[in-house]
């Protein structure tokens, strides 16, 4: 059987030049996307062409977060997303933001410009707890590296079962006590009717001047029950790679608050060397008839 893959990316032309490196047997490209029976797309990209691909199968998301596709009430076809390759570079940025604060590394940029020598007393990682919300293999990698720095880590899932390299794992029913006692909070929950404002004025007001990354997604966390959870001193710092709507407004209060960090959704992109190389095993999968890998669950958002 003869393969039309349809390619909807902003890295179009990159997809285009490794899938032809890669040479799969029995698929060609097209540009027609109502005889397309695969895709490869980024699923804000395409999520309004989803009603057209009427002869859809199998659609491969180059994202890990498929938030614009399930938001269609199209589900007849399997979905399969990027997973195993974002945990790395997720805690290059957890930990690249953690260790600036700590150490006073913007205070020594601001201080070397006016040639003043000051040490400033710093605290160190090790001993210090972090909750991670998210026990797959993003949150699991923050996990591992967290471990690396002498941090004990709670984990925060739906079933709340013991996972590695966890200290201990602990379900969303016991978010708040979890909370209390964190020094750092890591969100790499996906966006989903359960995660929506996990993290709220309440859960957050059991925090105690914890400092608070959101690298998952942007609902998960209530954007003013976080104001209020600084106002009040739960919350040190925010650092915030996600959000409700992005781009962020420009008028959105985030943007002037000294105690929010704002990215503009950069701490793990997809590299298409590595999305194609999954691509490509999930295709030689299909070809031969077994079942899929990273598939997703229409229900559960993941």
């Amino acid at each position: 059987m003869l393969n039309r893959l349809y390619l909807c990316s902003e890295n179009h032309d990159q997809y285009a030049d490794l899938l032809a490196k890669a040479n799969l047997p029995n698929v060609i490209l097209t540009t027609h996307i109502e005889e397309a029976n695969l895709v490869l797309a980024d699923p804000p990209a395409f999520a309004h062409q989803l009603e057209h691909a009427h002869q859809l199968a199998w659609l491969q998301s180059t994202f890990a977060g498929c938030d614009a596709l399930l938001a269609n009430p199209k589900r007849d076809y399997q979905l399969t997303n990027v997973r195993g390759i974002f945990g790395p570079l997720m805690s290059e940025y957890v930990f690249g933001q953690l260790l600036s604060v700590t150490r006073h590394l913007r205070q020594y940029q601001a201080q070397q410009v006016e040639r003043l020598w000051s040490p400033i007393s710093y605290s160190s990682l090790q001993g210090m707890h972090m909750v991670v919300l998210g026990t797959g293999s993003i949150g699991a990698h923050v996990a591992a590296t967290a471990k690396h720095f002498g941090m004990t880590v709670t984990g925060v899932s739906r079933s709340g079962t013991p996972t590695a390299p966890f200290d201990d794992v602990v379900s969303n029913a016991d978010l708040r006590t979890a909370l209390s006692s964190a020094d750092v909070i890591v969100s790499t929950l996906p966006s989903t009717p359960q995660t929506k404002h996990l993290l709220n004025a309440d859960s957050l007001s059991h925090c105690h001047h914890a400092l608070l990354f959101n690298v998952g997604r942007g609902p998960v966390l209530e954007e003013q029950g976080l104001l209020s959870a600084i106002e009040k001193q739960n919350i040190r710092h925010a650092f915030l790679d996600v959000f409700a709507t992005e781009p962020l407004g420009n008028d959105h209060p985030f943007w002037s608050h000294p105690a929010i960090s704002v990215t503009p959704h950069i701490s793990a992109i997809s590299v298409p060397e590595q999305v194609v190389m999954l691509f490509k095993d999930n295709y030689l999968r299909w070809v031969n008839g077994e079942p899929l890998q990273y598939v997703v669950n229409f229900e559960s958002g993941y």
